[in-house]
Formats: structure tokens, sequence, C-alpha cells
């Protein structure tokens, strides 16, 4: 990860967060305890995970072993404090957001794509045998509701909401909006309503 990506990339997640982009209203809420109006949970942990990841192949490496140790150490710590395991190795695109973080579960090997919405007590997971053995790969603007599993090899398509507890096993295509232990179906209206703050990429 390059320098320029690493910016672009907190940028958008804490613009999904807080409506705000600059770095002086980022430190604000990385350095504000919880009792402060500003603090977000969500922020402090998506930075450090995407500072994690920029660091572990900054250059050069033997300037960047001790920012990347200390900077580990400081994810590891809200990993614990807020129970969220996602690791920096994880591929997920820009403007994540973690809504009401706790008991967030997402294996290092899954797919995320851009704009997506992590409810708590949300797993992503590996299946390790099988037709569908393997880990998921989520598409643009997906909403995850609260409480909801996805597992194995399976293609969830972009902008999907994905309804408070359900369990997806298999494919969903784009703008469906899932239900249910069995993930049906039931309209195709997306996650419209859902995902928010996502023109952080304009001026």
């Amino acid at each position: 990860m390059t320098l320029s990506e690493f910016n672009i990339l907190w940028r958008a997640d804490f613009y999904r967060h807080t409506g705000q982009r600059s770095g002086g209203a980022l430190v604000k809420h990385l350095l504000c305890s919880d009792a402060d109006e500003c603090y977000s949970d969500g922020v402090k942990y998506t930075f450090y995970l995407r500072l994690s990841a920029y660091l572990r192949t900054a250059h050069p490496r033997w300037a960047m072993l001790i920012p990347y140790f200390l900077c580990r150490k400081i994810l590891t710590h809200y990993k614990y404090k807020f129970n969220v395991s996602i690791s920096h190795h994880t591929s997920i695109g820009s403007g994540l957001y973690l809504g009401h973080v706790m008991n967030i579960v997402v294996s290092d090997y899954a797919k995320i794509g851009k704009n997506c919405n992590l409810s708590h007590g949300v797993t992503i997971g590996q299946v390790n045998r099988g037709a569908r053995k393997g880990t998921p790969t989520i598409g643009d603007n997906v909403y995850i509701g609260p409480g909801a599993t996805i597992i194995g090899q399976i293609q969830i398509g972009n902008n999907v909401a994905i309804g408070a507890n359900t369990v997806v096993t298999k494919d969903i295509p784009d703008n469906a909006v899932v239900v249910g232990v069995s993930s049906r179906v039931v309209s195709m209206d997306g996650s419209t309503g859902y995902v928010m703050n996502t023109d952080y990429g304009t001026n």
C-alpha cells in the first residue's frame, strides 16, 4: 500500500463515520475519551487498521519496524476493547463503516468492496470443506445487519442489504435484500437508505 492509497482509505472511512474530511477532525476523534461527545470506536479501529496495513509494507523497511510494532499494539488494544477481529491483512475497499462496534469477526482471507457497513455481531467466515470451501467476496455498497453470518466461498453482489441475524451460505445477486436463516431474497431494493456518506471522492 502506498502513502497515497492509505490517505484515500482513512479519509473515506472517516467521512463515512462522521461526514467530516479533515485530518484535524480525525485527530480529535482519535484522542477523545469514552466520555467525550466526539468519541467514535469505529473511527479508531478503522484508522489503526489502515495504518497497520500501510506500515507493514512502507519503505524504508528498517525505519518502519518500530512504528509498525506500536501501531499493531494499539490495534490489538482496540481489538480486545471493542471485541472486533478484523486483520490488517484483509482486503477491504474504501469507506469501511463499523456501526455499533462489538463482536465483529472477519476472516483474514475475505474480500470486501467499497462502502461496506458492518453492524455489531457480524461474522464473515471460512468454510473448510465441501463445494463452498473458502471465504466470501463482498461487493460494493453492502449493508450487513446485526448478527448476520456470511460463510464460505460465495459472492455477495453490489448494493445488497443483508438483514439482522441472516445466515448467508450462497451467492446473492446485485441489489437484493435478503433475510432469514435461508437468506431468501425478499425484494430488489438493495442497500439504499442504509449505506450513507459515500460521496467522499467528490469535492
